[in-house]
C-alpha cells in the first residue's frame, strides 16, 4: 500500500489534538551532538544516585537503540497547570506545604502513555501494521532534545523545553515509530540574555546554561533521593516537601501558559495549600489512601516524612509543630536524623522569640524573685 506521508503527517496531529495534546511535532532520531554533553554530565556525576542515567550510557541519545527500526519521534506536550495552583501562594506562608504544580492531580505517566498507545493505534488503522512504542518518562531516552527537534519549543537555560506561547507548564510525551514521516523544524532559543531561572533557584543548582546538578536540585532531593539530605540544603528547602518551581514560576514565557483542560490534573482538596502540621499526621495507611493514583505515593511514607520534617523545622515556631515532631521520634532511624534537626531549629526559634517556657510554679518564683519580694508573696 503506497502512503502519503504528508498527509498521514497532517492527520497524526489532528488526531493528537482530539485525544488532548496541545502540540504535536515529529523528529528524527539523530541526536548525536548531544553525546557528548550528556557524558560530561554523567561523568561529573551531576545525575546523583540515578544510576540508571549512568547504567544505559548512549542508549539516552540513540533512539533505535532502544526501539530497533525506529526512523522517527512523535513528541507531544499536555498542559498540566491546575486552576487552583494559587500562584505559589503557599511559598508566602511556610507552615503550608509547597507541592510542585505537576503533582497536585493524577500521575500523568499512565494518562499519557495510554493517549500515546491510541494514538498509535489510530495510526496504525491509517497506515497498516507498522512498530510504534511509546513513552513517557519510563525509558532512558533524552525527550527534551526531541521535543526541541520536533519543533515543540527550546532548551531553556534550567534545562526544560520552553514554549513561546506555553510557558513550561507541560508533560512530554514520545511515540517512537518505524515510519518516515516528514519532520518539523526546531524553534529557535528565545531565552536572550534572560538569567531568572537561574538566580532563582535557591540552591544554586542551575550551575550554568542549560545544565543542573541533581544533587543540588530540591525536586531531585525530594524525590528521586531517599537519604539523609546534606544540612546546608534543608533551610533553603523552606515549605517545599514535594518538587521545586521557583525556576519555572519567575520564567517571563510561563505568563502564557494555559489552564489545563484535563480535570485530572486539577488538585486534589487535600493537597490544595494544606497546613504541614496536617500532613505530617497521616498514617501510612492515611499516606497510601490520599496518594492514591499520584506521582507523590512513589515515594513513601517515611520519605514523605522526612521531608515534612525539614519543611517543620523551617516553619515559624509552633507549639503544635514542635509536639508532633517530638512524638515521631524513634519510628525510623533515617527520619529520626531529620527530626531532630528539625526539632533544634524550632527550639531555637522559641529561644529566640523569648518565648518562656519554665513550669508555671517556676515562673512564678522567677517573677518574685525578679521583684525583690518574699518567696511567700
Amino acid at each position: 500500500m503506497s502512503i502519503d506521508y504528508s498527509e498521514l503527517t497532517r492527520k497524526i496531529k489532528q488526531w493528537g489534538k482530539e485525544l488532548g495534546f496541545q502540540q504535536i511535532g515529529i523528529s528524527d532520531i539523530d541526536l548525536q551532538q548531544h553525546e557528548a554533553q550528556l557524558q560530561r554530565w554523567t561523568d561529573a556525576g551531576y545525575h546523583g544516585e540515578m544510576d540508571w542515567m549512568a547504567r544505559h550510557g548512549m542508549m539516552r541519545a540513540r533512539p533505535a537503540e532502544l526501539h530497533p527500526g525506529t526512523v522517527r519521534v512523535i513528541s507531544v506536550r499536555m498542559n498540566y497547570l491546575p486552576p487552583e495552583a494559587g500562584f505559589a501562594q503557599s511559598l508566602k506562608h511556610p507552615d503550608t506545604a509547597y507541592i510542585s504544580r505537576y503533582s497536585l492531580g493524577r500521575d500523568y505517566h499512565k494518562l499519557i502513555r495510554n493517549r500515546l498507545k491510541r494514538l498509535g493505534q489510530m495510526i496504525e488503522q491509517e497506515a497498516g501494521e507498522f512498530g510504534y512504542r511509546p513513552f513517557v518518562d519510563s525509558a532512558p531516552i533524552l525527550e527534551r532534545p526531541l521535543a526541541q527537534k520536533a519543533g515543540l519549543g527550546w532548551t531553556g537555560k534550567n534545562s526544560l523545553i520552553l514554549n513561546k506561547d506555553a510557558g513550561s507548564w507541560f508533560f512530554l510525551g514520545e511515540l517512537l515509530i518505524d515510519l518516515p514521516l516528514p519532520v518539523d523544524t526546531p524553534e529557535e532559543n528565545q531565552c536572550g540574555k534572560c538569567i531568572a531561572c537561574m538566580t532563582s533557584c535557591p540552591t544554586g543548582a542551575i550551575i550554568e546554561e542549560g545544565v543542573v546538578d541533581a544533587r543540588r536540585c530540591i525536586s531531585y532531593l525530594t524525590i528521586e533521593f531517599d537519604g539523609i539530605i546534606p544540612e546546608e540544603f534543608r533551610e533553603l528547602i523552606g515549605n517545599r516537601i514535594y518538587g521545586c518551581d521557583d525556576c519555572q514560576l519567575v520564567c517571563p514565557f510561563n505568563r502564557f501558559s494555559e489552564i489545563t483542560n484535563e480535570a485530572d490534573y486539577h488538585c486534589r482538596d487535600n493537597l490544595n495549600q494544606p497546613p504541614l502540621a496536617i500532613l505530617f499526621q497521616w498514617t501510612e495507611k492515611e499516606f497510601l489512601k490520599n496518594t492514591e493514583g499520584s506521582a507523590i505515593r512513589r515515594i513513601g511514607h517515611i520519605q514523605w516524612l522526612r521531608n515534612l520534617s525539614i519543611a517543620m523545622g523551617n516553619a515559624p515556631y509552633s507549639k503544635e509543630i514542635l509536639e508532633a515532631l517530638q512524638a515521631r521520634q524513634g519510628e525510623n532511624e533515617l527520619l529520626d536524623v531529620h527530626l531532630q534537626w528539625a526539632i533544634s531549629k524550632q527550639l531555637e526559634k522559641r529561644q529566640a522569640n523569648g518565648i518562656d517556657v519554665l513550669p508555671a510554679k517556676t515562673k512564678r518564683l522567677v517573677r518574685i524573685v525578679e521583684k525583690g519580694l518574699p518567696r511567700d508573696a
